[in-house]
């Protein structure tokens, strides 16, 4: 980008920084003001960092729950502040590459509400993507920001924290549903699309530890939730404090491109399934990692053949 065309960075990075709550304050709502500017343009690389250093920071130094609770708020929301689609999934890509570099130098005081922020943030993800109705290109580019380099789901960088990838599994699904219940006639969500980082996750990685997170606080439970929604109960043991993400259940396709209209649930529990068997059948997964997914595969398949039998 010629020094022409990039845009004229206020210098908000020191301000957001700053000791004194007031000034702090002032710079998060000029930050909210430049964002929202129509004329501005993406922001390059370097200076989205900088930014984000100085957005850190803030964060780090609110120390009284409601204050904390309102930034972590306010920052989020600066996703649907901005009102161009690249520079909203510019500022989002800053914000989890900020979030994967910081991470490990959190101490164990800040660190639930970094956890909190990160679940803001995922919330408002899924409202931009309700908001522009679940664009397939704007989808693929959110997922490749969760699965791409810095990214909290990425499978071949063991520098990222796998707290961050366990702690998405667990909150990823209750965020898609508070998005969709908070948003007017929602369009379906593609739920196989919006599962493929943590899928391809699943099969890439080296840590056995994350593999059985995501079954077990993700692909499991979800299996068990459409099942039961769809016909009898799974003999499988399902967890007895699953959520019912009811509005999912009525709002979910099987991809961008049928999000017109919602599906059977069986239809998109069944795609899921197919999209677990391809991704383990591709040339990356890991071995390992292969039979699991083949296992578990099998093993959905095998039940829904015993309840049409028993039915």
């Amino acid at each position: 980008m010629s020094a022409a065309s990039t845009p004229a960075v206020p210098p908000l990075g020191k301000y957001l920084a700053s000791s004194e709550k007031k000034i702090r304050d002032k710079a998060v709502k000029n930050l909210a003001v430049f964002l929202s500017n129509d004329s501005e343009n993406v922001l390059p690389d370097l200076e989205m960092a900088k930014l984000w250093k100085g957005i850190f920071y803030c964060f780090w130094m609110s120390d009284k729950p409601l204050v904390q609770q309102a930034l972590a708020g306010e920052l989020a929301e600066l996703i649907l502040t901005i009102t161009d689609v690249p520079s909203s999934l510019n500022f989002l890509r800053g914000f989890w590459t900020m979030t994967v570099r910081e991470w490990n130098g959190i101490d164990r005081l800040r660190m639930d509400k970094y956890y909190m922020l990160v679940r803001k943030f995922v919330n408002a993800s899924f409202r931009f993507l309700v908001r522009i109705k679940w664009d397939s290109a704007t989808v693929e580019e959110y997922n490749s920001i969760l699965s791409g380099p810095n990214g909290p789901l990425c499978p071949n960088d063991i520098r990222v924290p796998s707290s961050l990838a366990f702690h998405l599994s667990e909150i990823y699904l209750e965020e898609l549903e508070k998005a969709l219940t908070s948003s007017e006639s929602p369009p379906p969500a593609p739920l196989p699309t919006l599962l493929s980082p943590f899928i391809t996750l699943a099969a890439r990685t080296p840590t056995n530890t994350i593999y059985k997170h995501i079954q077990s606080s993700l692909f499991e439970p979800l299996r068990n939730l459409l099942k039961s929604s769809s016909g009898p109960p799974s003999r499988k043991k399902a967890r007895t404090s699953s959520p019912d993400y009811s509005t999912l259940l009525v709002n979910a396709c099987t991809s961008s491109s049928d999000s017109d209209q919602a599906m059977d649930v069986d239809a998109v529990r069944k795609s899921i399934l197919q999209k677990i068997f391809d991704v383990a059948s591709e040339t990356e997964t890991r071995d390992a990692n292969r039979r699991r997914m083949y296992a578990f595969y099998k093993d959905a398949v095998d039940d829904d053949e015993d309840e049409d039998s028993a039915g």
